[in-house]
């Protein structure tokens, strides 16, 4: 039927398809409106806060932080440890030398894996170094962790080789599985994929209501456990879980 045919209809019946159609459409729009956008990789149907940057194209360029020894670990000469650089990809919104002081704090933090000493680590703005500390936006944290053939859907971090990619998204808004502030969430970004640098594998949960090991994926659920952001407590015990095969 033409579409001049469909108009010139204007009995009761019509009348009736045309009633019909305004409420189903209204029905979809108060359906939408309650539902709002979801993110259902790993998460408990909690909503993710929306973020103009996190949701933003990559430029795929960075920005380097300045270099400030030391940074972190105490009992060492200056310019000692571990060498790693912070990068920031350009439009992101983050500032990268405020970003650096932040993963500064958390890398030389006791509960970290500085440990009082046993790991100490220098930022450079350039020459050498064996780990460098991206945030990225989601799109190229999905390009360079996909080099190392692994899938991060525009969601999560990765490390892959020298390369800590985080997430702008998960810096931004924390993990709707993180029951805690922002700048613990941070924490434990830095110290699960830093973890990863230094050879540690993922761990599970090791019992209810104990806290969830640093290189546990929180980000998938907590299995009974608590949300924690640090590898030790404060009296200096490891706060690890069964090993992930």
């Amino acid at each position: 039927m033409s579409a001049r045919g469909a108009r010139g209809r204007s009995g009761p019946q019509g009348r009736r398809g045309r009633l019909f159609a305004v409420v189903v459409t209204a029905a979809l729009i108060c359906a939408a409106a309650l539902l709002g956008p979801r993110w259902s990789s790993g998460a408990d149907g909690k909503a993710a806060t929306p973020s103009v940057s996190g949701s933003s194209p990559g430029t795929g360029t960075f920005a380097v932080a300045r270099a400030d020894a030391p940074d972190s670990g105490k009992g060492r000469a200056k310019g000692g440890g571990k060498a790693y650089r912070v990068e920031v990809e350009d439009g992101s919104g983050v500032d990268p030398d405020r970003a650096a002081a932040e993963i500064a704090r958390i890398l030389a933090a006791p509960q970290g894996w500085s440990h009082h000493g046993e790991q100490s680590f220098h930022r450079v703005a350039e020459g050498p170094a064996g780990l460098v500390i991206r945030i990225a936006t989601p799109a190229t944290t999905d390009a360079l962790c996909g080099k190392g053939g692994l899938d991060t859907h525009g969601e999560v971090n990765c490390r892959v080789g020298i390369d800590v990619m985080v997430n702008l998204k998960r810096w931004q808004q924390g993990s709707p599985e993180f029951h805690g502030p922002l700048a613990e969430y941070r924490a434990l970004i830095i110290n699960h994929e830093v973890g990863h640098w230094l050879g540690h594998g993922h761990e599970t949960c090791p019992g209810k209501g104990r806290p969830a090991p640093a290189m546990m994926q929180q980000i998938y659920g907590l299995k009974g456990c608590v949300s924690n952001a640090w590898p030790y407590d404060a009296k200096g015990q490891y706060l690890g879980g069964p090993p992930v095969p």
